[in-house]
């Protein structure tokens, strides 16, 4: 499909809409009385809307996808992010990579797309490669736009309403003040489950309450003299006959920084080629780390940045094939791999990888095995930096069960919060599962919405077709 033309007037136009006429006054109020160590809000009036189908919170891959979807599908859609841009972890978190990416439906025409503009490099692989973020950033506001999603960005879900069971109404946060929003569905992809728990959803994280969960890591895009030069400890689409593996790339790379002086948070340092002389680099872990605690995760992202500049630095003064390398940018998002785990109507479950599980609601086939990074700083110094498991993975299906909230009716979750155990989450997390889910949930949303039924009461077999009938999926 090719993408419309679009002029920059119909571009700002789509993605701002609904946004003017509805912006709050700012002003201050007198505060009622409140308990000791308390503050209590004064009640206001807030303005709300009511021009939506579907409502999606988050635009990381699950939530640009289901999106794009849910309006090819016919539904009114509205997209809230609160960074500056859509694509979540593969734009503000540069992530870098994509994993278990050789899929058919919409991940397919984002593989296409990004190669008839050259934005897709390495791209010897369907299942993983790496990209452009820039390309990315500006494919996904075109397609949004040609889909006619309504998307709003540096604006987050502060609070969530239900009438009786049902999630009616979302409060969000921005430039324009608070802003109340009413939809028959609603879709959390906010990679950390924030709508689910403020809606009331029940959840899990890390391996127990209080963690221990998978690290962070802030990625970074850096520019260096030679790539070919760095063929030892950077990884390409294809590695030359004779090229050290990519276990070894990662030993070597780290074996490096501590002779520069330091010993990375993250043994498992690997750099990917993007394109000329531009790399990502991932070289960094922080450990416990909540992700919805706004002071945890400052103090992260402050540390790992400096921790970034102090082993970049430490290599460019090696001289060598690290002469010249700089940083470009870090990434604004820090990478999180493990968040809220929504509670769903069904729970994936490590036992469903070890089988190969098949459902008739399966709407993605996970192909991604075990990757669980050191969860404390000395695992990361005395043992491997991934978890050993013996656990082999056999492809297995996601079922809409698990993208579908328990305790709140018409809310549905894709991405790194759908409902699943630890193990089952380290497999299924990486973003080509989230595209995946993300087509399910969008296409689900929209028809539920459209025929004032709830998500649970359509049935797979009915998603599927309207994927088929919209392009998304083969028959």
């Amino acid at each position: 499909m090719k993408p419309a033309p679009v002029s920059r007037r119909h571009f700002l136009h789509a993605a701002l809409a609904g946004g003017a006429a509805n912006q709050t006054q700012l002003m201050a109020a007198d505060a009622p009385a409140a308990k000791p160590g308390m503050f209590a809000e004064p009640a206001r009036d807030i303005p709300h809307v009511e021009d939506a189908d579907v409502i999606v919170c988050g635009a990381g891959p699950a939530g640009v996808t289901a999106a794009i979807t849910a309006a090819r599908a016919g539904a009114r859609v509205r997209l809230f992010e609160w960074r500056g841009c859509l694509g979540g972890v593969w734009t503000a978190g540069l992530l870098g990579y994509f994993l278990d990416f050789g899929k058919p439906g919409f991940a397919k025409e984002l593989r296409d797309k990004l190669d008839a503009r050259g934005a897709r490099a390495n791209s010897t692989s369907a299942s993983r490669f790496c990209y452009h973020p820039e390309g990315l950033k500006l494919l996904l506001e075109e397609l949004c736009v040609e889909a006619g999603v309504k998307f709003q960005l540096h604006t987050k879900v502060s609070a969530a309403f239900k009438e009786g069971n049902r999630l009616t109404t979302i409060v969000t946060e921005s430039k324009s003040g608070r802003q109340a929003w009413r939809a028959p569905v609603f879709i959390d992809t906010t990679g950390d489950g924030d709508l689910g728990a403020l809606a009331g959803c029940g959840f899990e994280i890390g391996e127990s309450a209080d963690c221990p969960c998978q690290p962070m890591s802030l990625n970074a895009l850096l520019v260096v003299k030679d790539v070919e030069a760095m063929r030892e400890f950077v990884r390409f689409g294809k590695p030359n006959p004779g090229e050290n593996s990519d276990g070894e790339k990662k030993k070597r790379i780290k074996d490096v920084l501590v002779k520069a002086g330091h010993f990375p948070s993250y043994a498992g340092s690997t750099l990917w080629h993007v394109e000329g002389n531009l790399v990502f680099a991932m070289f960094n872990h922080e450990y416990s780390i909540k992700p919805w605690d706004g002071a945890e995760i400052t103090a992260a992202t402050v540390r790992a940045r400096a921790e970034m500049h102090t082993m970049i630095n430490g290599l460019r003064k090696l001289g060598g094939p690290w002469e010249g390398i700089q940083i470009v940018a870090t990434a604004e998002q820090i990478g999180v791999r493990d968040g809220r785990r929504i509670a769903g109507r069904y729970n994936v479950q490590k036992e469903d990888l070890i089988k190969g599980a098949r459902y008739d609601d399966g709407v993605v086939r996970v192909t991604f095995g075990v990757d669980i990074h050191s969860t404390t700083a000395d695992h990361n110094k005395t043992k491997a930096p991934i978890h050993a498991t013996d656990i082999k993975v056999k492809p297995y299906d996601i079922p809409l069960r698990a993208l579908i909230a328990k305790d709140v009716d018409g809310l549905m979750m894709a991405g790194r919060c759908i409902s699943g155990d630890f193990i089952s989450h380290s497999s299924y997390r990486v973003t080509g599962n989230a595209v995946g889910m993300g087509e399910g949930v969008g296409v689900i949303g929209a028809l539920a919405a459209t025929s004032k039924r709830m998500p649970h009461e359509v049935p797979w077999s009915e998603g599927l077709a309207k994927l088929q009938e919209i392009g998304h999926r083969k028959v």
